[in-house]
């Protein structure tokens, strides 16, 4: 089917989103569309059928295409797209692009910062500030905090996140093994790439490894039970990416049982984290709420892509990020 053209007049723009403020910082620019803010699947349902253009992540459903009659663009918020069925998109002629970029440099900044908590023990630091307890000097050497300088990390996925955090990690000395499917591609400031096969021999040389690929049918469970036996004893595992990557499963019992001395993981499998998951009290784990990406300009990064895109579309040409 032929994609569904833009309307001649001003579009409809419908964004949805549970706390992103899109129409706020809209305002503040010169535009030409009509828009209209939703922040719950039932409103979404409601007044999908009045959109042109759609503007979502975690609140769409491949249902939806069904009942929007007019919707000729979907921009995700997101630079994740495995909800979005691609054959509903071709079906329907709907077109579709990613935010990929728009969060690139906060998600790599929060990985580096994962890191740099867990080898300065500043969650323990926290909870010592809580608890009104002044840390005494400590004699055991291997208690004490780690520098970064010398150490290894792997990161799996080398894209535009996992690439800038490449750079970040080699200002801190570390040295730097990335794992991507095509390894003679674009090595960057990596001192060495391997391909995907080779990931449980990158780990057993790892101190931390970091996870910023994307989720795939290829990076489904990636990170399991046998992965993680591959790592070593004192290594950190840090996810970026989604929560599907890793056995969430095997993760809990590699950490109950020091397969691994650490994790940082911004993604889990269910989110929000259900309170009964054993994540929240496992004492070698440090949880951030999915907020690796959300940043004071994100919605200002979004806009110029939604920008971008819709002249893209006018002109009839290649969309920034096109998926469909």
């Amino acid at each position: 089917m032929s994609s569904r053209p833009l309307p001649t007049t001003p579009p409809v723009v419908l964004f949805a989103h549970p706390a992103y403020r899109h129409l706020e910082r809209l305002s503040a620019r010169s535009h030409d569309l009509k828009a209209i803010e939703v922040r719950s699947l039932a409103d979404l349902e409601a007044r999908i059928g009045e959109a042109d253009v759609l503007v979502v992540s975690g609140l769409w459903r491949n249902t939806l295409a069904a009942q929007a009659p007019k919707l000729a663009f979907v921009q995700s918020i997101s630079a994740g797209t495995d909800q979005y069925d691609r054959e509903v998109f071709r079906s329907a002629g709907i077109r579709l692009a990613s935010a990929q970029g728009a969060n690139e440099k906060a998600v790599a900044e929060h990985a580096m910062a994962l890191i740099l908590a867990v080898a300065r023990k500043i969650p323990e630091a926290r909870d010592n500030q809580r608890a009104k307890h002044w840390r005494p000097m400590i004699s055991d050497i291997g208690a004490r905090e780690g520098e970064l300088g010398g150490k290894t990390l792997v990161i799996v996925g080398m894209g535009r996140i996992g690439a800038r955090l490449a750079r970040l990690a080699k200002a801190f000395d570390m040295q730097v093994i990335g794992v991507k499917r095509d390894p003679t591609s674009g090595r960057g400031e990596a001192d060495e790439v391997v391909a995907n096969q080779d990931l449980h021999a990158a780990l057993a040389r790892a101190d931390y490894v970091a996870l910023t690929c994307p989720l795939t049918p290829q990076t489904e469970n990636l990170i399991d039970a046998k992965a993680l036996a591959a790592m070593r004893r004192h290594a950190v595992l840090v996810n970026v990416a989604r929560g599907k990557v890793v056995v969430q499963a095997d993760l809990i019992a590699a950490l109950a049982r020091g397969t691994i001395a650490y994790a940082a993981i911004d993604t889990a499998v269910d989110e929000p984290l259900p309170t009964e998951s054993p994540l929240w009290t496992a004492p070698n784990l440090l949880i951030t709420p999915h907020s690796a990406g959300e940043t004071q300009r994100y919605e200002d990064n979004v806009l110029d892509l939604l920008f971008e895109n819709l002249g893209r579309l006018r002109r009839g040409e290649s969309l920034v990020n096109g998926i469909v």
